[in-house]
């Protein structure tokens, strides 16, 4: 059948809204018809190279929609469901069977592979041309994807449709970051560089905890402006001060947590040495590809843990509805980080979260589902 994609032909290049025809479902594949898809810095990364998907090819991996058909075999699901397209897994490995799904053993050729394990494409061009697919198994800069059933996440909230597919990747890092791989306790403080999607919801999270000084390193005005509105106690530019320094004076000593959000080495070093002993330093933004960083030796030897998250850790069943609930209670308002494009608008939403204009741009790719599974 026919569908409409953004294409990206070469990498480095701006994407082309083209008709393409996509597969119908096999056997234990769901087809869903999209109504939205985040943009996510994780995607501009891809777009530019650093992430090995191969082109040409579809990205996307924040889709929200509507079940169009079941392949033979498939259960648990419904036609007309309204669904969360969530990270693949396989379901089998040692980290799945404990409860880590976002560090399943085969997580590289289901993220960017292209295709699905035999090698096939679900997407062509028009020619017959294969374009590579399932881009964290979705590939969902599109009105219609294949993915796998167990991907899925049904929900219901109060929030429109169109905006839960965030959840699939940034917001739901910044978030099960400190949810999941932090403990803060009364009194402790959290350091959070850089205030895009990621940061502030990892500030929002942080507000639910029982940490006292949650402080934001930002650059951009507008965007430590929101920070303070979301939840942060303390905001710094880091263009005015020496930055490490100035956390320690905030925080009457070293910080207990710090999570980097941006990539950058010279910032996940301020991020390390923010924090001291038995601290914790948070690694989530995305580096260019072969990028290094260095700690101090001595300090780090202390007790001090650097450690590495995906994804916000957890399952997207347990944290996708939870972060609902939280958001239906008003106490995660994730919602007000978005502004809405339509697909052929694509390079204008990348451009926009590129240079700091959208925190959270998403695009609409079909009218949004009218059941009572997803927007009320």
């Amino acid at each position: 059948m026919r569908t409409t994609a953004a294409v990206l032909a070469s990498r480095a290049e701006r994407f082309t809204v083209e008709e393409v025809e996509i597969d119908e479902p096999r056997a234990g594949e769901v087809l869903v018809r999209l109504v939205a898809s985040g943009v996510c810095h994780t995607d501009a990364v891809a777009q530019q190279g650093d992430l090995p998907f191969p082109v040409p090819g579809v990205l996307g991996h924040e889709g929200v929609g509507r079940i169009e058909a079941l392949g033979d075999g498939v259960t648990g699901h419904a036609v007309g469901d309204t669904v969360l397209l969530g990270w693949p897994w396989c379901g089998q490995c040692r980290n799945c069977l404990a409860g880590q799904p976002r560090y399943c053993l085969q997580l590289a050729p289901l993220l960017i592979g292209g295709g699905r394990a035999d090698g096939s494409t679900s997407l062509r061009r028009l020619d017959g041309t294969p374009l590579h697919s399932h881009f964290f198994g979705q590939s969902s800069f599109a009105q219609h994807a294949i993915v796998g059933p167990s991907s899925l996440v049904p929900f219901s909230t109060t929030a429109p449709t169109e905006a839960v597919g965030v959840l699939a990747c940034g917001i739901a890092t910044g978030a099960g970051a400190v949810l999941n791989t932090l403990s803060l306790g009364p009194g402790d403080s959290l350091v959070v560089f850089g205030a895009g999607a990621v940061g502030l919801a990892a500030v929002m999270a942080a507000r639910l905890t029982p940490a006292t000084a949650i402080v934001v390193v930002e650059p951009n005005a507008a965007r430590r402006a929101l920070a303070s509105k979301h939840g942060a106690t303390e905001v710094l530019d880091p263009a005015g001060v020496d930055v490490v320094p100035a956390i320690h004076e905030i925080c009457g000593g070293t910080a207990d947590a710090a999570l980097d959000c941006t990539g950058i080495p010279a910032v996940i070093r301020q991020a390390i040495d923010s924090v001291g002993m038995l601290g914790t330093a948070v690694l989530i933004g995305a580096a260019p590809a072969g990028a290094e960083f260095s700690a101090d030796h001595l300090s780090t030897l202390w007790g001090k843990r650097i450690v590495g998250t995906l994804g916000g850790e957890s399952q997207s069943p347990r944290l996708v509805p939870a972060l609902l609930a939280l958001h239906d209670q008003g106490r995660f308002p994730f919602t007000d980080l978005i502004q809405y494009f339509p697909l052929a608008e694509i390079n204008e939403a990348m451009e926009a979260s590129r240079a700091g204009d959208v925190v959270k741009p998403v695009l609409q790719l079909s009218e949004p589902a009218h059941d009572t599974k997803g927007r009320h």
